[in-house]
């Protein structure tokens, strides 16, 4: 007797993301009511389970989705818009006047639309987003199916959302409240960096985060110039970040380039989650983060693309690549960060930053059916030694094939099933005819 199951996928290959570092060939996976039932070989599951959606993925890699840990998704509406340029120049002189003028709901709800079609199709079915009108965020990633976390942005300043820090720290608790029973969204405190955020509102929600056990992602040691300016007060920002209490292992600390030994001592013994992203970064000459010794201090660490802004693009899969060539460069070890470790990173890791490694990050019996197939049957792909290399130094993005999260495909055959992608492009069109319209001075 066989058991009936709502899909089965059978594989070429299969990179479960486990302790073992497995590559499984010629295996298949069942899932049943959005989780993952079952991992066995394609032999056995043939004679175990029978399913309508039974799929031949010959010479595909199925993988877990990847997470894409730190972003700004609707600034994928000001993608180009002030390049070359170093980071307070940009901020100051063109991101935060940009958002004065034209950052609303409606800009929200499309340029986040228009982040997750690009994320899915290049294989991300999570990511964690941290930008004005969360609720917007929440609701647009409910109802396109992708998994996110959002933070709530918080600064000391007027934001298009919010006059202050407590009007901001107010209106986070009220999403929270609001999404508590979402099963696809979760909720974070957004304090934007150490430098726009004081004392008073870090203290309260340090409170916060552990009355209600909300996590929080802020910016922290980006660049050298930020080092250098908080250490005049006498606390370099990590130091200072535990003195307030905010410390800890639901603590995402993002970017971290500039790391001494006592910084290093204090995010390990805090189990501070870090979230690097390299290629912006690098676009804005921001530093290095020294991936392999945070590594070996027993660090996670994740992977996100930040925004479009400073990217120029969401995808993980280069992400993946750039982080694992620039660890070794800057450890000056080619063994630093080996291909499965930069896997781990852009999957496993980000689920555990996130808090959601028992849904996703792998594949295993139990968890969410968040899931991507690859084609590996590509010119540049050919021939196969080993997958894990492929997936991580050559360029893979656009081989995703399909791509499911909580077991629905939202990516088949490489095409979005659930956004109406001409719809999108008329209206990225249009977005960017109005702020080049209003840009003219740059």
């Amino acid at each position: 007797m066989t058991s009936q199951v709502d899909t089965l996928l059978h594989a070429r290959w299969i990179v479960p993301v486990d302790a073992a570092q497995s590559v499984l060939e010629h295996h298949s996976i069942a899932i049943s009511q959005g989780k993952i039932l079952d991992v066995l070989p394609t032999d056995q599951a043939r004679q175990t389970y029978t399913s309508k959606h039974e799929l031949e993925l010959t010479d595909q890699l199925l993988m877990p989705g990847l997470i894409n840990a730190h972003g700004h998704a609707a600034m994928s509406l000001f993608r180009g818009l002030a390049d070359d340029l170093a980071l307070m120049t940009w901020l100051q002189e063109h991101i935060w006047p940009a958002e004065g003028a034209f950052v609303s709901p409606e800009f929200v709800r499309d340029g986040t639309r228009l982040a997750i079609a690009e994320m899915l199709k290049s294989g991300t079915t999570c990511f964690s987003d941290m930008y004005f009108y969360p609720d917007v965020a929440a609701e647009t990633a409910t109802e396109l199916g992708i998994r996110a976390q959002i933070c709530c942005p918080i600064l000391d300043f007027p934001t298009p959302w919010a006059k202050d820090a407590d009007e901001g720290i107010h209106k986070a608790v009220e999403v929270h409240s609001a999404q508590r029973h979402n099963t696809l969204v979760s909720i974070a405190f957004g304090p934007h960096a150490p430098y726009t955020v004081s004392d008073e509102p870090l203290k309260k929600i340090a409170s916060l985060h552990e009355e209600l056990q909300i996590p929080v992602q802020m910016h922290v040691h980006e660049t050298a110039f930020e080092v250098a300016e908080a250490e005049k007060s006498g606390l370099r920002p990590i130091a200072r970040l535990e003195k307030l209490g905010l410390l800890g292992p639901n603590f995402q600390a993002v970017h971290v380039t500039q790391v001494d030994d006592e910084d290093l001592d204090l995010l390990a013994k805090n189990k501070v989650k870090v979230v690097h992203c390299p290629e912006s970064n690098l676009k804005l000459a921001s530093g290095f983060c020294p991936v392999d010794k945070l590594l070996k201090a027993g660090v996670s660490v994740s992977l996100g693309t930040d925004g479009a802004a400073s990217n120029n693009d969401l995808d993980l899969f280069g992400e993946m690549q750039t982080a694992a060539q620039l660890a070794k460069a800057v450890a000056g070890d080619a063994a630093a960060v080996p291909a499965y470790e930069a896997i781990r990173m852009a999957t496993l890791s980000g689920a555990e930053c996130l808090g959601i490694d028992e849904i996703t990050g792998s594949l295993e019996s139990g968890k969410a059916a968040d899931i991507i197939a690859i084609d590996m049957s590509r010119l540049e792909t050919l021939p196969v030694f080993n997958p894990v290399s492929q997936l991580v130094y050559t360029r893979m993005a656009d081989k995703v094939n399909h791509v499911w999260v909580n077991g629905k495909m939202l990516v088949r055959d490489g095409l979005l099933t659930q956004i109406d992608i001409e719809k999108l492009k008329q209206q990225a069109r249009q977005w960017g005819e109005k702020i080049r319209a209003g840009d003219n001075n740059d």
